[in-house]
């Protein structure tokens, strides 16, 4: 009696673990598939991008001569007025001296003239004549004080100093360059729109609302100040189809040089968007594609166009319907036309639990 008993026990337990394990595995068979999400959002657009000091300028030779006295350093901040560069100026030196004695022998001329034109000794027409001597003497000696003064090269504004192009003692010419002076108390970034973008922006800011937007440095770090765009280009450039914008940005710690590059990040407001996981896509040739599960359970790849990325997520233009069911898990292990197992999840859910789900 007992040792029948045993068996049957035996068997039993072996029924139900093999009726547990057959569940087990078609629990696990079944692929997660879920919706696209329909919600109004803002997304991040990133243009690449040069930036400019607002005021940058070549420093030149206004006269020849040799370089005397270089009284800054490259790299240095200077002031606005402040004494850069002396060209010798012992030539125009010597003219304004020049300039000065033929302007005070002209002087003591005219007055002589006067003084016996008051007297009716000499004609009017010689006093003018004195007079025109006069005027001219002192027009050749502001001349020379010009030209002397053009021997020293002052600061058109507060800058940052660039690179010498000459040094101590070098010959130069006039027009010659010495260096270059920027401005960078606040930098103009300018980066390249795509038509239909731009007109996406004029037509969402309305009116004269100018748009703000954010700098990410070459290091990846955001720069800490936010910059506005106030300038648009005229023209698109018939080659490319873009436009020009400028962002201006302050710059009160100098962070930011001429001649720069970085990324323009640009929060675009989107409305009804279709968000669906990233891990829900795969890529064939550079298209993404999707496996959508029809009403018999058979799932079919199919292309669709993703217009803006987030982080774990795309948002989708085309390709996709909002009852279409997307498989979100397990791509790999299945294939075209195949008929699967699924469990229906919202796309909230599935929203949350991203970093949550392997692949």
């Amino acid at each position: 009696m007992k040792r029948f008993f045993i068996p049957v026990i035996c068997a039993i337990l072996c029924q139900i673990g093999c009726a547990n394990e057959a569940h087990k595995e078609e629990d696990q068979s079944k692929l997660m598939v879920t919706t696209p999400l329909i919600m109004d959002t803002t997304v991040l657009q990133n243009y690449v991008c040069q930036i400019r000091a607002v005021q940058h300028i070549e420093l030149r030779a206004l006269e020849k001569g040799y370089i005397q006295n270089i009284y800054v350093d490259e790299g240095s901040y200077v002031r606005k007025g402040q004494l850069m560069f002396q060209i010798k100026p012992s030539i125009y030196k010597a003219e304004l001296n020049k300039a000065d004695a033929e302007t005070k022998f002209a002087e003591i001329e005219f007055q002589n003239t006067k003084s016996l034109s008051d007297n009716n000794i000499v004609s009017k027409t010689e006093l003018a004549l004195a007079k025109a001597k006069l005027d001219k003497a002192k027009a050749e000696r502001e001349l020379a004080a010009v030209h002397l003064g053009f021997t020293e090269i002052r600061a058109p504004f507060d800058g940052i100093m660039d690179h010498f192009q000459a040094r101590l003692g070098s010959l130069v010419d006039e027009g010659d360059l010495l260096t270059t002076l920027s401005d960078n108390s606040s930098m103009w970034v300018y980066f390249n729109v795509p038509e239909a973008e731009y007109l996406n922006y004029k037509t969402k800011a309305g009116g004269n609302d100018m748009l703000n937007v954010k700098l990410m440095m070459a290091n990846n770090e955001l720069f800490d100040y936010p910059g506005v765009v106030k300038t648009v280009e005229a023209d698109f450039n018939n080659e490319t189809g873009n436009i020009a914008f400028r962002a201006t940005f302050p710059n009160p710690k100098s962070l930011l040089r001429h001649g720069e590059t970085g990324n323009v990040q640009v929060t675009v407001p989107l409305k009804a968007a279709m968000i669906i996981p990233q891990k829900a896509t795969f890529e064939v040739l550079d298209k993404k594609y999707v496996y959508v599960v029809d009403k018999n359970n058979v799932v079919h790849s199919r292309m669709i166009t993703v217009s803006h990325e987030m982080p774990h997520l795309y948002v989708v233009s085309a390709g996709l319907d909002i009852n279409d069911k997307v498989l979100v898990e397990g791509l790999r292990k299945v294939k075209e036309n195949q008929k699967i197992n699924f469990d229906l999840k919202s796309p909230a859910d599935v929203m949350q639990n991203l970093g949550l789900y392997a692949e």
